[in-house]
Formats: C-alpha cells, sequence, structure tokens
C-alpha cells in the first residue's frame, strides 16, 4: 500500500508532493502480504528488547512487551515501561491505596506519606531516652509526668535538672529551706542564708562584746549581750581610754615617720615664703617674729638642720633688714655622726628675674661653723625647732629692706632662700 497524505481532501504523492488522483488509489493485497511478513526486531530494541518477528506480529508484541510505555492504570498522570509498573503501582503511585500496619487506616499513597511517623497507634521509644517504649499518642504524657530523664524546675531555685537527680540536687540546692542549727523558733531559711542569719539574726548565736578591739573577750548569746553591756561600762570606757592613748601615741610616731620621709636629704633646702606682704606686716607687728623652713638633712643618713627667717629683722638688723640663720636640729642619725657640726654653709636669696634677660645676681654668704658654739655640738633630746635659746647661726643683716626691692628677689608675692651643705666625699661613700 502507499503511503499518502491528504490535504484538504486532496491525496498527494509522498515523493514528489503532486496531487493524486484518488479513483487511481487501491490497495494493493499481494503488496501488503510481502510487507507483513518482513521480519523486524521490536521498536525498544534499543532499550533492551530482544524480541524479533514479523511485523503483522508486532503489535501484538507490543501488547506484552515490557519496553513499552503505557499509562498507570490508576491514572495518576504517569506513564512508564510495563516492566517499571508493578513497582510504580506498590510503591510510588499517589493514588496507589495503602493501609498503615499500626492503626489499620486506608489511605491513598500521597496522603500516607503524611501519616507515616505520626501515627498515634505507631510504637515509638521515649525521645528522653530512658528506655520506655509506647504508643505515640501516650508519649506527651509519658514525657509530661512520668519519664524519669523528663526536665523539671527546682521548686526552689527555679535551675532545670532532670527529675531523678532532682532529688539528689535538693541536698545542696542553695535555696533548699532548712531549719536554724541553733534552734531559735525562726521558720525555715534558705540554706545559703544560714551565715547570715546565725551572725545578724539569730537570738541564740554566740556574739563577740562591740568593744572586742578595745580588749573585752566577753562572748556571749546576742539576747543576753545588752545586760553585759550595761554591766560593763565602766570597764569598756576604760578600755576604750586606753585604746585612744596607744592609738595617739602610733599617730605621732607615724606622723614622725611621714616627716622623715618628706624631709631632703640631699644637703639642699629651697624654701619658699609665699605671701611676703602679709608676712612682712606680721612680722613687724611682733617683734622678733621668727618663720621655720621645713627640715633638711645633709646627706642620706646625715645631719639635720633647719633654716629660720625674721622677715622684719632681728639683733642688729632688726626693722630694716630680713635675718636668716641655720640651726641643727635632733635627727635620726645623730649616734653615727662626728660632732660638733663642722661643714660650710652658704645661704643664697634667689634673685627671681627672667635668666634671659639678664644674669640673676643671688645674695649669697658663706660660713664655717664654730666648732666650739653650742648649736652646733650634739643636740639634746629635748631640744626642738621652736626653742629660742637655740637660736641658729646666721646672717642678722643678710638683705636690707631697700635692697629686697631691687630686681626681682620678691616676685609674684614671694621670696626663695636656699641654703646649701658642702659635705666631703669620704662622707657620703
Amino acid at each position: 500500500p502507499l503511503s499518502v497524505s491528504c490535504s484538504e481532501g486532496v491525496f498527494k504523492c509522498p515523493e514528489d508532493q503532486l496531487p493524486l488522483d484518488y479513483a487511481k488509489i487501491y490497495p494493493d493485497p499481494e503488496l501488503e502480504a510481502q510487507v507483513l511478513s518482513l521480519a523486524i526486531r521490536c521498536i525498544h530494541s534499543e532499550e533492551g528488547c530482544r524480541w524479533t518477528g514479523l511485523i503483522k506480529h508486532l503489535q501484538a508484541h507490543l501488547g506484552t512487551c515490557g519496553f513499552n510505555v503505557i499509562p498507570c492504570p490508576n491514572r495518576c498522570s504517569a506513564k512508564l515501561s510495563r516492566r517499571d509498573l508493578p513497582e510504580h503501582v506498590q510503591h510510588g503511585c499517589p493514588k496507589r491505596r495503602v493501609k498503615c500496619e499500626f492503626c489499620a487506616s486506608d489511605f491513598t499513597g500521597e496522603a500516607f506519606e503524611g501519616h507515616q511517623g505520626t501515627c498515634p497507634q505507631e510504637s515509638v521509644y521515649c525521645e528522653n531516652k530512658c528506655g520506655a517504649r509506647m504508643m505515640r499518642r501516650l508519649l506527651s504524657q509519658h514525657a509530661l509526668a512520668e519519664c524519669p530523664k523528663r526536665t523539671q524546675p527546682c521548686t526552689y531555685c527555679a535551675k532545670e535538672f532532670v527529675f531523678d537527680t532532682i532529688q539528689n540536687h535538693q541536698y545542696q540546692c542553695p535555696r533548699y529551706p532548712v531549719p536554724c542549727p541553733n534552734q531559735c523558733g525562726t521558720p525555715s531559711i534558705a540554706r545559703e542564708d544560714v551565715p547570715t542569719h546565725l551572725k545578724e539574726s539569730c537570738n541564740t548565736a554566740m556574739l563577740l562584746c562591740p568593744f572586742k578591739e578595745a580588749g573585752c573577750k566577753h562572748r556571749c548569746p546576742k539576747l543576753a549581750m545588752g545586760r553585759h553591756l550595761e554591766e560593763s561600762t565602766k570597764a569598756h570606757l576604760g578600755m576604750v581610754c586606753a585604746l585612744v592613748s596607744r592609738q595617739r601615741q602610733e599617730i605621732l610616731e607615724l606622723r614622725r615617720d611621714v616627716e622623715e620621709l618628706s624631709v631632703s636629704s640631699d644637703g639642699t633646702l629651697i624654701w619658699k615664703i609665699a605671701d611676703y606682704a602679709r608676712k612682712l606686716q606680721e612680722a613687724k607687728a611682733r617683734s622678733n617674729y621668727e618663720f621655720f623652713s621645713p627640715p633638711f638633712y645633709t646627706h642620706k643618713y646625715g645631719y639635720k638642720l633647719q633654716v629660720s627667717a625674721f622677715l622684719n629683722g632681728n639683733g642688729s638688723g632688726e626693722s630694716s633688714h630680713l635675718s636668716v640663720y641655720i640651726r641643727v636640729l635632733p635627727g635620726e642619725y645623730d649616734n653615727l655622726l662626728e660632732w660638733p657640726f663642722s661643714y660650710r654653709v652658704t645661704f643664697s636669696l634667689l634673685d627671681q628675674s627672667d635668666p634671659s634677660l639678664s644674669k640673676p645676681q643671688h645674695i649669697t654668704e658663706t660660713f664655717h661653723p664654730d666648732p666650739n658654739w653650742k648649736n652646733f655640738q650634739k643636740p639634746g633630746v629635748s631640744r626642738s625647732s621652736l626653742d629660742e635659746s637655740t637660736l641658729g647661726f646666721g646672717y642678722p643683716k643678710f638683705i636690707s629692706h631697700e635692697d629686697i626691692k631691687k630686681r626681682n628677689y620678691v616676685r609674684d608675692n614671694a621670696i626663695f632662700i636656699k641654703a646649701s651643705v658642702e659635705i666631703p666625699q669620704k662622707i657620703l661613700a
């Protein structure tokens, strides 16, 4: 038979596409029989089908060929080869019917996938790994109230614990209520508050007398402390007085130590006398009014010296000059030193003029101590810086009131007096 095409009722030749006369087209049974008797392979041979046979038997073979694509009988829209169809129908088809093995409910394959893992009748293990196994519908109640591995907050401190360990925790729980160990009758106290209760609140706790720092060693229950304080007022007062006396002595010693630490020890003193105008007026109003410098040491572990000044003069310089003196004070190391004190001393009233504008002209005097003069002998313990009988050695007419106004000896209402001691190296070694 010829394969012809028909377009709008007109038949065309498959070879040259020219129109054909329908009256000239006729079947050829003999040729058809020859064609149908030709041997061929299955149209799915490339996919693996090994069938061969006559063309006339091909259609019958395709009805059973495992490689032939056919639609799913469940009408799920899938098209598969005949040999893959059983697996699809049984396990993959979303339209297949499946019965749950646990609850026996019937589902489509698609719905069953959502049901799997959620079936309330399925037997499962507890998620807390306590070893219990039960139907899923009972799991939430078990986890909430029965599982020994469930977590639960401590009633007292609110921290989370595994249920079977919470009893042990309560033996250490800081907020667990416990009775007062002194049996004072106070209702239950949180374990961590017991030390504070015993120290501050418990009436039966033993207390030290509040005057323990003063020396009272009495110890009694809190309730009895008031009576002890009433009965021991006089004794406590005596203890406090003794304590004050001891502390006064300690303060004096500490002050002395601080003073010693603050004293210069390089043999040089630069003494600033501030508020000069007011102090000069004060010296004029009070005869022989003496100002004292901070003490200083000639060297480390050396002689202790002090400078004094009469701003309105002293002796032959009274009312007309600035007088300066130096004296030896009792020092910490006097027993290690040679006496009398015999080293050269230099006084200077410093010119505060700007060095970049003019060379400073300091007023300077130097002397060697007279070894016979009592002020340079080893000082006694009773001597102090305010002992007027030990007026230092110095210059009653160091500088006149007229000369001190020249240049910048007084600047910003202050003067600077410098004293230095020349100590040989062999002493310093």
